[in-house]
């Protein structure tokens, strides 16, 4: 904080506690990032292109947050109740009918029949853990931190055709 000019006394003051603080920014960055999800999902577009900017879009994030999953990680391991108070940000999402769209697309055949549940995993884990493991492939395959920046850039290609091809074969 010393580096950033703030008063560690006053910061203390206004959120009582590192909680406090850490939900703050949370809130915040997750806010932003689930408003440019929602103003896409609302969007009058096919779904197998909002699928294609919401993958796209996530990997953005986590590029521009690159310590983000791992925050969610420990958060979630640490505190129980995190993910209930933040279910608001998700519900908003769900509010936009991208789910119900999904469901449609499945049932006419333009999207592999496949739980959401799913589909949400494959997308976190895929645009996330790139940027978890970040510290080992840096290690174990002697690369540098340009040489990751170029293989991520690859990388994030390579997971939306992967996703694409395998949610919308046809």
């Amino acid at each position: 904080m010393k580096a950033s000019g703030m008063n560690v006394a006053l910061v203390c003051y206004y959120f009582r506690s590192k909680d406090q603080l850490f939900q703050l920014i949370f809130q915040s960055v997750m806010e932003e990032f689930m408003h440019s999800l929602i103003q896409v999902f609302q969007e009058e577009m096919p779904l197998k292109e909002k699928m294609r900017i919401l993958i796209e879009k996530r990997y953005e994030f986590v590029e521009k947050n690159p310590e983000f999953p791992n925050f969610i990680h420990n958060e979630l391991k640490r505190n129980a109740s995190f993910t209930q108070h933040n279910k608001n940000l998700f519900d908003k999402i769900a509010s936009t009918g991208i789910f119900e769209e999904a469901l449609t697309a499945q049932g006419k055949g333009e999207m592999r029949q496949i739980d959401m549940f799913h589909v949400t995993m494959l997308i976190m884990s895929n645009c996330d853990f790139p940027f978890i493991a970040k510290n080992f492939h840096m290690t174990m395959q002697e690369m540098t931190e340009e040489d990751v920046s170029r293989k991520l850039t690859e990388h994030r290609h390579v997971v939306t055709e992967m996703l694409m091809n395998y949610l919308f074969p046809n």
